[in-house]
Formats: C-alpha cells, sequence, structure tokens
C-alpha cells in the first residue's frame, strides 16, 4: 500500500517535472520554431520578447525511478507517451499562434497599403485640381487680354474714324469757304475794264 501511494506520488512528480521541462527547454522551443518557414525574423523576435516564461520547476530532477525495472520501464514508456501527446499539442499550438501572427501581419500590410493608395489617391486628386484651377486661371488671364486687345483696338479704330470725319468736314468747310469766295472774285481783265469804266464814268464834260 505504501509502495502504491509513493509510485502514485512519483508519478505525479514526473507528470509535472515533464510539463515543465516540457514548457521550459530552450531546445525544444528552438525545434518548434523551426517548423514555421512562414515567419519572418520580426515575428519570431516579437513573440520571444512578448513571451512569458514560467519560473524554474523544482520538481525537475527529483524523479527517482523504482526499483522494479519493469515498472520503471512502463513508467518511461508511459512518459514518453505523454510527452510525445504534449509535443503534438504545443506543435499545434505553436503553428496556430504563427499563422495568427501571419494573418494580423497580413492585416497590417494590407491596412498600410491602402492606407497609402488613399494618401496617393487624394495627393494625386489634389494635384489634378490644381493644376485644373491653374489651367483656369491662365485661360480666364487669356481672355482678359483678348479682350483688352479688341477693346484698346476698337478704341484706336474709333479714334481714327473720328479724326478722319473731321478732317473731312473740315476740308469740306474750308472748301465750301472757298467757294463762296471765288463767287466774289473778278478776273484781272475784267477788273481792269471795270476801273477804265469807273474812270471815264467820273470824267467831267
Amino acid at each position: 500500500m505504501a509502495f502504491s501511494k509513493t509510485l502514485g506520488s512519483e508519478r505525479v512528480k514526473m507528470s509535472i517535472a515533464t510539463r515543465h521541462l516540457f514548457r521550459r527547454s530552450p531546445a525544444f522551443l528552438n525545434h518548434c520554431r523551426s517548423y514555421s518557414s512562414t515567419s519572418g525574423t520580426t515575428s519570431h523576435i516579437d513573440h520571444h520578447r512578448n513571451h512569458e516564461f514560467l519560473s524554474p520547476s523544482d520538481y525537475i530532477g527529483s524523479w527517482k525511478p523504482p526499483k522494479d525495472p519493469k515498472e520503471a520501464q512502463s513508467q518511461l514508456a508511459r512518459l514518453r507517451r505523454e510527452y510525445a501527446l504534449k509535443v503534438k499539442a504545443v506543435r499545434k499550438e505553436y503553428i496556430r499562434e504563427v499563422e495568427f501572427l501571419k494573418l494580423e501581419k497580413q492585416k497590417k500590410d494590407s491596412a498600410r497599403k491602402e492606407a497609402l493608395r488613399i494618401a496617393n489617391e487624394e495627393r494625386k486628386a489634389a494635384k489634378d485640381a490644381e493644376k485644373a484651377a491653374k489651367a483656369k486661371e491662365r485661360e480666364v488671364a487669356a481672355e482678359e487680354f483678348r479682350q483688352t486687345l479688341l477693346k484698346e483696338r476698337a478704341e484706336k479704330l474709333e479714334y481714327w474714324r473720328k479724326r478722319t470725319q473731321k478732317f473731312e468736314e473740315k476740308k469740306k468747310q474750308k472748301k465750301e469757304l472757298l467757294h463762296r469766295q471765288s463767287s466774289l472774285w473778278v478776273s484781272e481783265s475784267e477788273l481792269e475794264k471795270k476801273a477804265l469804266e469807273a474812270i471815264v464814268d467820273s470824267t467831267p464834260l
């Protein structure tokens, strides 16, 4: 009876010691990390930094095999099976965690790419709007300049038209004045004749 209790206690101690050894072994952690070829170096470093290690266990090295070799062999075989099952479970958990980190990284990369795409589109839209505004300003300035030239040309044409009209009016007035004056003029021969007549008429008989 005492041997059974001792054996049961030894089994519990061995199981706990194996579990702690399994959790604490750096070699095993490195071995598990080698199963994931898709995760990057950054993910491994972050995982190692964020991992919370357990405190050292007092059960490591505390198991003593029973005196019966068959019983010891049976216990070791059972421990190996338990160890293999736990290793398998930890591998699954580690792979699940690595896949989760991979998905998180993909989400972050996708979000970053989407943010960059939106920022580029907004920047491109702003540049296009600025170009359109400048083109509109140039178009308005060109139209104003054209209208100014047309106005100046029209003013010059109007100025020369009025000046020509005024010149023609002065020329016409001068011509009319000359015409009126010419109607009062007497030719030189007629003037001599009239002078002789005046002299003759004025001589007393």
